[in-house]
């Protein structure tokens, strides 16, 4: 499997049937596809919608798509609201969940994932918000960078999303609990825990009942 599936397929097994979800863009957008069986979530969008769900080879709508501004299809019983209403739900504690790539996370929870000074960006979304509302923060990301730099720092350096907001960190190589510093959970499929040292700067302690990741 590549890095991306390995990922999704993870993430989704901490989505519980019932929860209320936001999905990042980029890769927590694969996650859906993931579920196991008998497991409905309802995955809510900034941009005004409860009850995302996709195309299934069904045209698009136009001026129907998510925040990241890909098409979407809506399932029955979705609902349509303005931003302010969206940002009521996300700010309110009413997100059960939210799955969001990161650039950095460190040790202490600490989150970067909006820009890159230098390089242009649209500006931070909703990150802010859904990591201060959302019930419990999972970030989704590759171990390390394409250079092969680590993304799970003693200290992030660059511009801050949120402090001390993430309690859970996915890549293809470990699962990470936030916990007074980072705890080593899982490894991934053909990873030791010496692999995982190796790619990660900052340093780990490791669970009790550390497993192979569970996909």
């Amino acid at each position: 499997m590549q890095a991306k599936e390995i990922i999704a397929r993870r993430v989704a097994l901490e989505l519980k049937d019932g929860y209320v979800v936001n999905l990042g863009i980029g890769l927590p957008t694969l996650i859906p596809n993931y579920l196991p069986s008998g497991i409905n979530i309802t995955l809510q969008s900034e941009n005004g919608f409860l009850g995302l769900g996709p195309l299934n080879g069904q045209e698009p709508l136009p001026n129907l798509v998510n925040a990241g501004g890909q098409p979407c299809g809506m399932v029955p019983g979705g609902s349509f609201f303005d931003s302010a209403m969206s940002f009521a739900l996300i700010r309110g504690g009413h997100v059960d969940a939210t799955v969001l790539g990161g650039l950095q996370v460190d040790r202490c929870g600490n989150l970067a994932n909006w820009m890159i000074p230098g390089k242009m960006v649209p500006g931070m979304g909703g990150a802010m918000d859904l990591v201060t509302g959302a019930r419990h923060v999972i970030i989704a990301m590759e171990h390390c960078t394409k250079e092969g730099n680590s993304k799970i720092l003693k200290q992030c350096s660059l511009p801050l999303t949120c402090r001390s907001k993430v309690h859970m960190i996915v890549t293809e190589m470990a699962v990470f609990r936030v916990d007074n510093g980072l705890v080593l959970e899982e490894v991934g499929p053909g990873v030791s825990v010496e692999d995982v040292r190796k790619c990660t700067e900052s340093d780990f302690r490791i669970s009790t009942s550390c497993r192979q990741m569970a996909i």
